[in-house]
């Protein structure tokens, strides 16, 4: 261990040396930043400085000087990629520079003794957002943000690659004087004189982030009070520091009783009872060395058969303060490893470590800059970093190699998968600056299309051969451009003369705001839906929602919903304490008797015959309960009646479609006036006296006031449903009626177990679901059923309940409805959405309050997909086709969202989960969930044959495997796109029978050249395309896209927009 002073090594002033505030060496190790109160930022070579003794030496000394700011510069640090300087001062502005390659344009500043630049570093941004001094500066390891502090108590974030400011968070309640950054990516944490340290939970924005996107992001994860409720307000710096595996904060300006010390604050329950003590002033600067120390050097006795090391590694930190002690600490000795007195004459203000970690740089206020040498043993054996990485990994570090180029195929896939990225960000900055155009629809030999552009009737967008524009050789013809119709408008703005107060001419700045961009990053929101006034879009490219729409609301908070478990026990009956029915029952039994028993609420009774109800009976503002059905005795599941009601009306107005009354010939009558649908029950006493002959009800059907037609029905009416293709209604005795249009009987009477509680109806599709909870469909168009009766039972939970003895409640009913593939879409009142799957004969759950919590794609809004739609909604068939389940999925999510946010289950939840974050073994529980999350969707998408949806999903799943770098689930990806198209083997009869329920395209794995409606080779492109960029994964991407003709050129980008 030895310490170098040089002479030279200091900001010169005329009577004295300047303070040096602070000190940064490059990631590189070759270059150290100094800032100081003369105002400049010098960059020193570390090799001029470790050969001071060496007079000899003749290379440079003092590579560079910059003078921007106007006053005293608190902080310097380089960015982790090396690209960037970044500086604050007193002037309340962050000073961002970058090294030219180009030779400086000067020799020597005139009329100073300036040693003439030998690095040419440029001012690249200043940022201005601060209202007092900036105090430190920190950069995110993945340099994707830059946070600076200062005494304004504001904590300012800063992209990293546009430099906008992307929040401002105002968390602390006086100056903030110190910030240090995760190793691992995942937290921020800042010291304040208010006595606290904050942690801050963030997620590394993307290249397109705007402040917009990043509302949610940077959220207080915890505030830390204990070491410092007493500690001294008189420091100029709170510098604390991030050990380099993760795990430690060593947090200055502490205090241990009256005593000064450094507190060590534990990750993840953000409190420590480790304190560094052994200064006799407070504490102002702590760094941890980011290399990891073993005790003995790497050799074949310290590791496993592996090549894995099995020593124990050690962190070292360094300490000081306004004692002008500095103090080395190694976390496996409990005393300092040295402590050096008096190594400057006023307080050390910053410390630096070389990124090998065998140098440490000191700046004090007396304007000293000492180097600290360590040699070999002093500290102990650094390790590789690749030991920093396994430590950071079980935080779920993601940093991720850049990756090599293996060919000219992975550069031309990069350059074509970062066209759209590119083109995305032009044209959100063009759009700030006034330069986008107004998306209008042009028409060129053709008809409007709902999106795009027509060129001879087909969307600019597609061919008619079913490829992107821009394929092939190029020949078809480009509409002549338009003027802009608002370009003469914004160019008024731009140059508008105002004239201020005293009568001078001023040209008025034209407002660039940065809140309109979406970014292409998930952020996790748990939120009720916002109305689309405010500009918020939904991650689903359609607004059309293909479900029916109900006529009879269920009550509030659902149709209540009953659980009787298997085992029931006998009720509790006057006069029988002994037990005799329950004996003589059991005895009955044992002879092969079948004793006849109801399922009460109370438990099993024997069954009675009921006495008839004779004489008047009160007439209350409903009729009377409908009549109880066997059935109710012995099923599991009961649910909530509809009461009898007097009068019916269901009115079909113009809004909702024209209504064919008549038959479906070419005669028919087509009238969009107002149509009702009216069912009238007796109210009165029968005539005869007896409650059996009880007056029929009437149903009639009424255009305009007029009678369309009438019928009769002896049962009273519980729900009505119709369309322009059928009429419907359900009775009390479990009886359903149909006609067409003009009121012809379409089939007998269906006669069910039970009451109807809700019927719906979607085109030709009639649904009817039961008391007892049977879900029935039919297609009243061919009279058939898509699947037999299918139970709610498994839907209501009845799997954790049917083993109880007593009765249980179900989760409510708050929507069941048909999508128009005759598909049961059910919503329950905890939040859960399901849908029925004809091909496998089971529910599926497609919705779920575990994704609203957490998953970082919940209620997102992912522009770069979100803009993904076809050119015209006739693509690949007609427009039903199109719109099949469209918008259902989101429904189900919105629904779970409400749900959630009503019953406030979200709240404990989302504690769960937070705690879970921090715990160990679940480093990757967010990632996790985001990728399910996705996976489910795809699944559901596919399912319901949701075309719009599924590509979206399917561009947004391949974008974050590819964040992720999960190299087996984008192969298997890629090799599903392919499908059995190009599979070799397999029989016909199989595939016929794998098929023979489900949709042809509606499986990964199936023959045809179509997956959810779009031909597999437009998909695999899009998805070629997105992860082109990732060259860890061009290994398995450049083939795919050596069959697509991406890299040749000649087949294009123009399947996604970024």
């Amino acid at each position: 261990m030895r310490f170098i002073r040089p002479v030279w090594l200091t900001h010169k002033g005329e009577k004295k040396d300047f303070e040096v505030y602070s000190c940064h060496v490059s990631p590189d190790g070759t270059r150290l930043a100094t800032a100081a109160g003369d105002g400049h930022v010098r960059v020193w070579s570390t090799d001029a400085i470790y050969n001071a003794a060496d007079q000899i030496y003749s290379k440079p000394k003092q590579l560079a000087s910059m003078s921007y700011h106007t006053g005293t510069i608190h902080t310097v640090r380089f960015s982790p990629n090396g690209r960037y300087l970044a500086s604050g001062a007193d002037d309340k502005i962050v000073c961002v520079y970058k090294l030219d390659n180009n030779p400086p344009s000067h020799a020597a500043t005139f009329g100073t003794d300036e040693p003439p630049p030998v690095e040419n570093w440029r001012i690249f941004r200043r940022l201005i957002g601060h209202d007092n001094d900036v105090q430190d500066l920190g950069w995110s390891y993945d340099t994707s943000i830059l946070v600076s502090v200062g005494l304004d108590s504001k904590i300012v974030v800063w992209s990293a690659y546009t430099f906008e400011k992307l929040k401002t968070l105002s968390n602390h309640q006086s100056h903030v004087k110190g910030l240090t950054f995760d190793p691992a990516n995942k937290y921020f944490a800042t010291a304040s004189d208010d006595r606290t340290v904050k942690i801050f939970r963030f997620t590394p924005p993307g290249p397109n982030s705007s402040a917009h996107d990043q509302m949610n992001n940077f959220t207080l994860e915890k505030t830390i009070n204990a070491p410092f409720a007493a500690s001294p307000l008189t420091t100029y710096f709170r510098r604390c520091s991030w050990s380099p595996d993760g795990n430690h904060i060593a947090a200055a300006n502490a205090v241990n009783g009256p005593v000064s010390s450094v507190a060590i604050i534990n990750r993840g329950t953000w409190d420590g009872d480790i304190h560094l003590i052994g200064h006799e002033g407070p504490v102002e600067v702590c760094a941890f060395s980011p290399r990891l120390f073993a005790k003995q050097a790497p050799n074949k006795a310290t590791q496993d058969g592996k090549g894995q090391g099995t020593q124990h590694l050690v962190t070292v930190i360094a300490c000081a303060g306004q004692d002008k002690a500095l103090s080395i600490w190694i976390t496996s000795n409990p005393r300092p490893l040295v402590i050096t007195q008096d190594l400057a004459v006023k307080s050390i203000s910053d410390l630096a470590w070389s990124p090998d970690g065998k140098n440490l740089f000191a700046t004090s206020l007396d304007g000293t800059i000492i180097a600290v040498a360590f040699e070999e043993e002093d500290l102990g054996y650094g390790v590789s970093l690749e030991e920093n990485e396994k430590s950071l990994a079980k935080f779920g570090a993601g940093r991720r190699g850049a990756g090599i180029l293996e060919g000219t195929g992975g550069l031309l896939l990069e350059e074509r998968s970062k066209e759209g990225e590119l083109r995305g960000v032009e044209g959100r900055m063009g759009a700030l600056m006034g330069d986008a155009t107004t998306k209008q629809d042009i028409v060129v030999n053709g008809t409007t299309p709902l999106n795009g552009v027509l060129v001879n009737g087909v969307g600019s967008a597609e061919r008619r051969d079913g490829l992107p524009a821009g394929d092939g050789d190029g020949a078809s013809t480009r509409p002549p451009v338009q003027e802009d119709p608002n370009a003469a408008k914004l160019e008024r703005l731009k140059q508008r003369v105002t004239i201020t107060k005293d009568g001078k001419k001023r040209i008025a700045p034209l407002l660039v705001s940065s809140a309109g961009g979406e970014s292409s990053l998930p952020r996790s929101q748990l939120m009720a839906s916002t109305s689309s006034a405010q500009g918020v879009k939904n991650d689903t490219p359609q607004t059309i929602l293909d479900l029916s729409k109900p006529f009879d609301g269920l009550p509030k908070g659902g149709l209540a919903a009953l659980l009787l478990g298997n085992k029931r026990k006998f009720a509790v009956i006057e006069g029988d304490e002994d037990g005799h029915i329950e004996k003589k029952v059991a005895l009955a039994s044992q002879h092969g008797a079948v004793p006849i028993l109801s399922s009460s609420v109370d438990g099993l009774v024997p069954a009675q015959s009921s006495i008839p109800v004779t004489g008047q009976l009160p007439t209350p503002e409903f009729i009377r309960p409908a009549v109880t059905n066997p059935s109710l005795l012995v099923s599991q599941v009961r649910l909530a009646v509809p009461k009898i009601r007097s009068q019916i009306v269901r009115n079909f107005g113009g809004t909702s479609g024209d209504f064919v009354i008549g038959n479906s010939s070419n005669n028919a009558i087509t009238s969009s006036a107002e149509v009702v649908l009216e069912a009238r029950n007796p109210t009165g006493l029968p005539v005869t006296g007896r409650q059996q002959d009880r007056e029929p009800s009437r149903v009639t059907v009424t255009k305009k006031g007029q009678p369309v037609w009438q019928d009769f029905l002896p049962k009273s009416v519980l729900l009505v449903t119709g369309n322009s293709d059928f009429w419907a209604v359900a009775c009390e005795d479990g009886s359903i009626y149909a006609w067409t249009p003009a009121g012809r009987r379409l089939i007998n009477a269906l006669i069910l177990e039970s009451q109807p509680v809700i019927v719906e109806c979607r085109r030709w599709w009639l649904m009817c679901i039961t008391a007892v909870g049977m879900c029935y469909v039919w297609d009243m168009k061919t009279l058939s059923a898509p699947h037999p009766p299918v139970s709610l039972a498994p839907v209501l939970d009845i799997a954790v309940h049917g083993l109880q003895s007593h009765p249980t409640p179900a989760p409510a009913i708050t929507s069941a409805r048909l999508n128009s593939e005759g598909r049961i879409v059910v919503c329950l009142s905890n939040g859960d959405g399901y849908a029925y799957s004809p091909a496998m004969y089971t529910w599926q759950k497609l919705s779920e309050v575990w994704w609203a919590v957490g998953s970082q794609y919940w209620n997102t809004t992912d522009a770069s997909v979100g803009d993904l739609h076809s050119s015209s909604t006739q693509t690949n068939g007609a427009s039903g086709t199109a719109n099949v389940s469209a918008g259902v999925i989101p429904y189900l999510e919105r629904n779970t969202t409400n749900e959630t946010l009503v019953r406030g289950r979200a709240y404990f939840l989302q504690r769960l989960i937070k705690q879970l974050l921090s715990r160990e073994g679940f480093e990757g529980f967010e990632s996790g969930v985001s990728i399910a999350h996705l996976e489910n969707r795809l699944a559901a998408a596919m399912m319901l044959g949701a075309k719009e949806e599924f590509r979206v999903y399917l561009y947004m799943y391949a974008k974050r495997l590819g964040a992720e770098g999960l190299k087996l689930k984008v192969e298997e990806l890629l090799r599903g796109l392919l499908g059995g198209v190009y599979e070799i083997g397999g029989s016909a009869g199989e595939t016929e029978s794998r098929t023979a329920r489900n949709a042809a395209d509606r499986s990964w794995e199936n023959n045809v050249d179509m997956l959810c409606g779009w031909p597999r080779r437009e998909l695999l492109k899009g998805v070629v395309l997105i992860l082109g960029k990732h060259r860890d994964l061009q290994r398995i991407t450049v083939p795919y896209a050596n069959v697509l003709e991406i890299v040749d050129g000649t087949d294009g980008g123009e399947v996604m927009v970024s």
